[in-house]
């Protein structure tokens, strides 16, 4: 017999490919670099959000509506390691850092990309 709490237990700690995307528009070679603790779900949602034209990004989604969804394509940049000995650990701040690094080195703002510049 299967047990379906176990199973649902174990996919629950089990711990989902974390780190740093991005979604090229392939016309005009804008970026949006994004990241997640989860970047298969992250990059589905986003995925479902240009089909439907409900993109939270609105120049991102103005955009899909003028090139289709077709010319936008969706990249890994980098993931985080799990670290086997430490379980319970927040990479929220791994994560952040990990981000900001990509940010800094692609500048995906204005003309070359969607991401709004924050000031510290």
């Amino acid at each position: 017999m299967i047990d379906k709490n176990a199973i649902k237990r174990e996919y629950k700690q089990t711990i989902q490919p974390m780190g740093v995307y991005q979604i090229k528009n392939l016309v005009n070679g804008k970026i949006f670099v994004g990241y997640s603790t989860n970047v298969p779900a992250r990059i589905n949602r986003h995925k479902f959000a240009i089909e439907m034209g409900i993109e939270e990004i609105k120049e991102l989604a103005a955009e899909e509506k003028q090139f289709g969804a077709e010319n936008f394509s969706f990249e890994v940049l980098d993931l985080l390691e799990p670290k086997k000995d430490s379980p319970g650990y927040d990479y929220k701040d791994d994560l952040k850092t990990l981000y900001e690094l990509w940010l800094e080195k692609l500048q995906p703002y204005e003309e070359r990309g969607y991401n709004e510049r924050v000031l510290p």
